[in-house]
């Protein structure tokens, strides 16, 4: 059954004798207007009824429902809150009450923990297995520039939480005296073997390090610095919801090629379409494409 206020109205009016049949949008029939609904109920016989009703009518919800009265129906409500649903929206029970929660993720509970486990069982893997591709890179990288081996920068993951995360160092060691700011083709700040790194992604393995610690997560959006956070919020919505989930080393924006110099509205949507779509078997399916699309990057400079 569907009432619509404004419709139903207007054409009750100019309906004919012979009760010719009006619909409205998508045509669907409307058979009358709310104060019809104690009629309808009696004449037709009705299962259930769901009241859709647009937020502005939300105050004729009590008289919508002493009309139903004790009518032998099911009764379901829809929200008009679909405008303000950031993530995956879902209801929750507290103390007896319904709750529409309007930004939820399945990154929750047992899915935490799950994610957890695989990402400790899995980064302790690759860490004993790339132990000696790490040691090599590591002499390789000391031997050819000045300076640590290791590049520390605070980044932001999960809940808008600060940590050090862990690269090996491309850049010289004075490369941001004039501040912070994105590496551009020819970039003169980039090692030799620093271009070789970022290009092939070799930068990020002593990130696994910080999996093991819980700073990061093996697949997730990628965690960016607090000084382009705060422009990035400014200028594009929902970005900052992509904090919702733990950062992590790969995810679904890097494999479809949204890394690097890109498109940074491009990399949100595809960061929130894994938030609202998240499962383990998709975290998987991101691990097993990295393999082939995820190391070369041509927008790494």
């Amino acid at each position: 059954m569907r009432l619509h206020r404004e419709l139903g109205l207007q054409l009750v009016g100019c309906l004919s004798k012979e009760g010719s049949e009006h619909r409205g949008p998508k045509g669907i029939p409307i058979i009358g207007a709310y104060d019809d609904l104690t009629d309808v109920l009696q004449k037709m016989e009705i299962d259930q009824v769901m009241v859709c009703l647009p937020l502005e009518d939300n105050a004729l919800l009590p008289q919508i429902m002493e009309q139903i009265g004790d009518a032998l129906v099911d009764v379901r409500i829809v929200p008009d809150i679909y405008q303000f649903v950031t993530l995956g929206g879902e209801i929750e029970e507290f103390e007896g009450l319904p709750v529409i929660n309007l930004r939820s993720t399945q990154l929750d509970g047992f899915n935490l923990i799950a994610k957890r486990c695989l990402d400790v069982l899995l980064g302790t893997l690759l860490l004993f297995f790339l132990s000696p591709l790490l040691l090599l890179l590591a002499l390789i990288v000391k031997i050819t520039s000045r300076g640590p081996i290791l590049f520390k920068q605070e980044r932001v993951s999960v809940d808008g939480s600060k940590f050090s995360i862990l690269k090996f160092r491309t850049m010289r060691v004075d490369a941001e005296e004039r501040g912070p700011g994105w590496t551009t083709k020819g970039d003169n700040r980039v090692t030799s073997i620093g271009r070789f790194l970022r290009q092939w992604s070799l930068d990020e393995l002593p990130q696994l390090v910080n999996v093991i610690r819980g700073d990061m997560s093996m697949v997730g959006p990628r965690p960016e610095r607090p000084v382009f956070i705060k422009e990035f919020r400014k200028r594009i919505p929902r970005y900052m919801l992509r904090h919702k989930v733990p950062a992590g080393i790969t995810g679904w924006a890097q494999i479809n090629g949204w890394r690097g110099d890109t498109s940074i509205d491009k990399r949100i949507e595809c960061d929130l379409y894994y938030i609202e779509n998240w499962s383990l078997f998709l975290d998987l399916k991101i691990l097993f494409l990295t393999i082939f699309r995820g190391f070369r990057n041509r927008n790494a400079y």
